[in-house]
């Protein structure tokens, strides 16, 4: 078994290896450091990936892992109002699904209703695909300065990594 890698400032363990962004992470390549983004404070580091445990989650282009949700959001921009249904979210963004017409580029501020009894998430974001799958947003804030939507992101990836390592755990006869 490999070693584990935790993030040097908060040291949590939700860490993911990310796509090397500047000359010096390409370079540090050449001697086996990659980047990683970690998934609980996104501090993004230089590690050895010499003896690491492989990942649980495939690394894509992706810098913040998703977690499959389903809640109710409405947004609003300019004259275009909306509302539909969140599949995914991450510290940099969310998929929906809705039947509005969006534009790539557009600006929308978001309203994510996370349970019957709190205010909604309240959240700025630009349209950064429209698929057959959904409408992809990105936050136009780091998730770290919306301390509401921290804390949920926190509370759904902590709890989403327990069900897929319960998953991946092998049955008891």
């Amino acid at each position: 078994m490999g070693r584990s890698l935790n993030c040097p400032q908060c040291r949590h363990e939700q860490v993911l290896r990310a796509r090397p962004l500047s000359a010096s992470e390409r370079v540090a390549a050449i001697f086996l450091l990659s980047p990683f983004s970690c998934q609980h404070c996104s501090c993004r580091f230089l590690a050895s990936r010499i003896g690491l445990d492989r990942p649980r989650h495939p690394i894509d282009r992706r810098e913040h892992l998703r977690i499959p949700v389903r809640l109710y959001l409405s947004f609003s921009g300019g004259k275009v109002r909306g509302e539909g249904t969140v599949l995914d979210l991450s510290m940099g963004g969310c998929i929906i699904k809705s039947e509005t017409q969006v534009r790539v580029d557009d600006i929308f501020y978001l309203e994510i209703a996370t349970g019957s009894q709190e205010q909604p998430l309240e959240v700025a974001a630009m349209v950064r695909s429209v698929s057959p799958r959904g409408i992809a947003f990105k936050f136009l804030r780091a998730a770290q300065e919306n301390k509401r939507l921290l804390a949920f992101i926190q509370s759904q990836t902590a709890d989403h990594m327990q069900k897929s390592a319960a998953l991946a755990a092998p049955a008891k006869s």
